[in-house]
């Protein structure tokens, strides 16, 4: 056996010319590796397309989710109280004296208007033709005139019973009102109207709902 015969092939293969033989891997190894690397690379680009798919649809992340999941509420509504007494406690028509004066030219309207008021429930102090300061002066439905404190007291409990009322004040210290019926005066609202708005007048807001 010659020294140029690679070892382990015994007298099979004989070296003649200056050419060797060449010892190659088996090429479908290669092949296999080559594969294996493809699919690995087509399996992530499906992953990623099907990722991009699910946040498409579902309007967020799967990163988003799992922190808005992780995270509790930023706040909790508030529940609007069903019952309990205003943050202002309004008088009843029954502590409310109200003078009724006519500034129109029409005759018998501070009488008929102050009946319909007792009728209510209201007190009645003066009945009479407007001051002179108001007398045919007033060209809306009616002006209520009274102290300071009746803005958020008197006023707002004798307005239910007229749309519309102007409301102004004067620096007296007693608490009656004035009602100054004016030339667009056509009447007091119907009681059933009047009895309705001073119900919800009466009725305690709902606490707005915290924002989240």
């Amino acid at each position: 056996m010659s020294m140029l015969t690679p070892p382990g092939m015994g007298g099979k293969y004989r070296i003649t010319g200056d050419k060797y033989p060449r010892m190659r891997r088996p090429r479908h190894r290669r092949r296999i590796v080559l594969a294996a690397g493809a699919a690995v690379v087509v399996l992530g680009a499906a992953g990623w397309g099907t990722l991009q798919l699910v946040d498409v649809f579902s309007g967020g992340s799967a990163d988003d989710t799992k922190t808005t999941a992780g995270r509790g509420p930023d706040c909790k509504p508030v529940a609007p109280k069903a019952t309990g007494t205003p943050v202002a406690a309004l008088p009843k028509p029954s502590q409310i004296t109200v003078n009724v004066y006519n500034a129109t030219p029409r005759s018998g309207l501070a009488k008929s208007t102050a009946d319909e008021l007792k009728k209510r429930g209201f007190v009645i102090g003066k009945v009479g033709n407007a001051p002179a300061a108001y007398d045919k002066k007033v060209p809306g439905a009616a002006i209520l005139l009274g102290g300071p404190t009746a803005t958020k007291g008197a006023f707002p409990v004798l307005g239910t019973q007229l749309k519309g009322a102007a409301t102004k004040t004067d620096p007296r210290a007693t608490a009656d009102v004035d009602l100054i019926i004016g030339t667009a005066f056509k009447s007091l609202d119907a009681k059933t109207t009047a009895d309705a708005a001073l119900v919800a007048l009466n009725k305690p807001k709902p606490a707005p709902a915290a924002k989240c």
